[in-house]
C-alpha cells in the first residue's frame, strides 16, 4: 500500500524526534511493503521565520492531502515577545481548527520497568496504569469570544453546542468499547451552565452504549483522584480547558512527559504528535527521548490508516528497549544504560 504522510518538525528538539519517527515509518515500510511518501512542511516559530505567520497555507494543503500527520514541537523564547495571535502556538490551534479536529486521545500509561519513574508509590499505581484521556479540542473557552473592555477587564467565554458535546461523547464512548467500558465524564456542573449541558448530553448519548458503564466526577475530584487512585479510570472525556490540565496531570504521574503520544482526530484527519514540548534548552545535543513520537507513529498507522498490526509492532519495540533498560536522560536510572536520542531510535528499530 501507498500512504502520504505530512512531517511538521516545527521548533526545538522538533527536528530530532521527528527524524526519529520517519526512520520508524521507513523500517515498518521495508517490513511490511508499504511506500510511505513523505512532504515536509514548516509549522510554529521555523514558520514565522520563513513565512511571517505560525500557519502558512501551503502547510495547510500539505496537510489536506495527506493520510496522516506528524507534529514534533512548537514554540521557543525567540518568539515570545509576539502578540497572541502571531506566536507560535497559534499554529497548532489554527490547524487543528482548519482540520476539524475536535478530538484529543492522550494515552497515559506507566511501563512495568518505569514504574520507580513515577512520582506516585508503587502501591497506588498497584499492578499497571493505562489509562485514556479524551479531550474536546476544538470548542469551549479556549475558542471563545475573549476581549478587554474599556476599563481593562480582559473575559474570555466558555460556551458549548449539543453537536459540539454529542460527537466528542460518542468518541469516548466508541473508545472505551475497545477497552475497559468505563467512562467517566469530568466537568464542573455544580457551578458552570456549560458543565450542565455537558453532562446532560453525555448522559443521552450514554444510552446508546448499554454495555460501558459512566460516572460522572467534578473537575477539581477529577484532579485529586487521580493523584490518589489512578487505576479507577479508564476512559476520561472532558472539555476543552479541563482537559488540558487534567492530561498534564496524568502524563506526569507515568515519570516523564517523554514517553506520551497524542492523536487529535477528526472525520477526515489526523494529527500525531507528543505533549512534551519543543525544550529549547536541549535542542541539537542528542539527548531528547523519542518515544512519544515514535508512540504518535503508532498512533497514527492504527487511527488514520487501519496498520493495526503495524502500529502494535511498533510499540511492542518500545516495550521490549525499555525492558532491555535502554534509557533516555529523562528516565534514566542507575544500572540501565543511558543512551542519546538517535541510539534510542536505533535500539527500538532493531526491534521492530
Amino acid at each position: 500500500m501507498e500512504y502520504k504522510i505530512a512531517v511538521m518538525p516545527g521548533d526545538g528538539i522538533g527536528k530530532e524526534i521527528a527524524e526519529g519517527a520517519i526512520s520508524v515509518i521507513e523500517k515498518i515500510g521495508g517490513k511490511y511493503n508499504h511506500k510511505f511518501n513523505i512532504n515536509y512542511a514548516d509549522i510554529g516559530g521555523i514558520a514565522i521565520d520563513n513565512y511571517g505567520t505560525p500557519l502558512p497555507k501551503e502547510t495547510i494543503e500539505i496537510c489536506k492531502n495527506s493520510d496522516g500527520i506528524i507534529l514534533g514541537a512548537v514554540g521557543g523564547p525567540k518568539w515570545d515577545e509576539l502578540k497572541g495571535e502571531d506566536r507560535p502556538e497559534k499554529g497548532l490551534l489554527n490547524i487543528r481548527k482548519e482540520l476539524g479536529l475536535y478530538t484529543n486521545l492522550r494515552p497515559a500509561i506507566v511501563y512495568e520497568p518505569l514504574k520507580d519513574a513515577s512520582p506516585l508509590k508503587t502501591e497506588i499505581i498497584g499492578e499497571g496504569l493505562d489509562i485514556c484521556i479524551v479531550r474536546e479540542l476544538t470548542g469551549g473557552i479556549y475558542f471563545g469570544e475573549k476581549g478587554v473592555k474599556e476599563d481593562g477587564t480582559a473575559y474570555d467565554v466558555l460556551s458549548y453546542n449539543v453537536r459540539e458535546i454529542e460527537r466528542i461523547a460518542i468518541k469516548g464512548f466508541e473508545i472505551a468499547m475497545k477497552r475497559g467500558k468505563k467512562v467517566t465524564s469530568v466537568d464542573k456542573s455544580n457551578v458552570l451552565e456549560s458543565s450542565r449541558l455537558w453532562r446532560k448530553t453525555v448522559i443521552e448519548i450514554s444510552k446508546n452504549y448499554p454495555e460501558v458503564e459512566l460516572n460522572h466526577m467534578y473537575v477539581d475530584n477529577a484532579a485529586m483522584q487521580l493523584l490518589v487512585n489512578p487505576t479507577q479510570f479508564d476512559v476520561i472525556l472532558t472539555m476543552n480547558m479541563f482537559g488540558d490540565i487534567l492530561s498534564d496531570e496524568a502524563s506526569m504521574i507515568t515519570g516523564s512527559i517523554g514517553m506520551l503520544p497524542s492523536a487529535s482526530i477528526g472525520e477526515k484527519y489526523g494529527l500525531y504528535e507528543p505533549i512534551h514540548g519543543s525544550a529549547p534548552d536541549i535542542a541539537g545535543q542528542d539527548i531528547a527521548n523519542p518515544i512519544a513520537t515514535i508512540l504518535s507513529v503508532a498512533m497514527m498507522f492504527k487511527h488514520s490508516m487501519g496498520l493495526i498490526d503495524e502500529g502494535t509492532a511498533i510499540e511492542k519495540a518500545v516495550e521490549k528497549v525499555l525492558n532491555d533498560g535502554v534509557r533516555t536522560r529523562d528516565i534514566y536510572t542507575d544500572g540501565t544504560k543511558l543512551v542519546g536520542t538517535k541510539e534510542m531510535v536505533r535500539a527500538i528499530i532493531k526491534n521492530i
